[in-house]
């Protein structure tokens, strides 16, 4: 096994990748990991799941529950099923769909939803609502104004509760030439809200 640790925040290096495949930063996950709040025995979505790092932390953390998740491009399903493989992580199902039209085909329902991007946030998180159970939570992440515009429009239409919304100011330790500098990571916005 790749990682043998029990806690989250696995080196970025270490996930297969493909070019111009965006995949979540390590800091930005365990900020998103926070906020899911998880629990044992969920059943859990990740939607626009690219290099399946969050579904992959989300296996290891909680075993007994049931990830799934949806990537609608054929090529980057078989990467998040390496990805998969790469750390024995076996309560992943990797979904091939387009999310909004896709969700209503997934038996489970959710208890908690990641939303890690993509051109209709907005759609995704009304039709998302539609199935998370009661006491369910959504996270969601916003890396431009307008998805996140669209996620907060959308969280207060639907009435979600205790809304948290949380920006990422992270720099690593880079070594370049002869020093050492700090390189900001791209900000992110991560939104949550949960259903009553």
């Amino acid at each position: 096994m790749v990682w043998k640790y029990k806690t989250s925040g696995i080196p970025d290096e270490l996930f297969e990748r493909l070019p111009g495949i965006p995949l979540t930063k390590r800091e930005v996950r365990l900020l998103i990991l926070s906020a899911l709040r998880l629990e044992d025995n969920s059943v859990i979505w990740d939607i626009g799941a690219g290099t399946g790092t969050v579904s992959i932390e989300m296996g290891l953390l909680c075993p007994k529950s049931e990830i799934v998740a949806i990537e609608r491009d054929p090529e980057i399903v078989s990467l998040i099923k390496k990805n998969c493989r790469l750390f024995n992580v076996k309560n992943v199902t990797v979904r091939e769909g387009s999310a909004p039209d896709c969700l209503g085909e997934i038996k489970s329902k959710p208890n908690r939803v990641f939303i890690g991007g993509g051109k209709s946030v907005k759609a995704v998180l009304l039709e998302v609502w539609e199935y998370l159970q009661p006491q369910g939570r959504v996270v969601a992440i916003a890396s431009n104004l307008e998805n996140l515009y669209q996620l907060s429009e959308g969280l207060a239409q639907l009435q979600a509760r205790n809304i948290e919304v949380v920006q990422s100011s992270i720099n690593r330790l880079e070594t370049r030439g002869l020093s050492q500098v700090f390189a900001a990571i791209a900000p992110v916005f991560i939104l949550s809200g949960e259903k009553i």
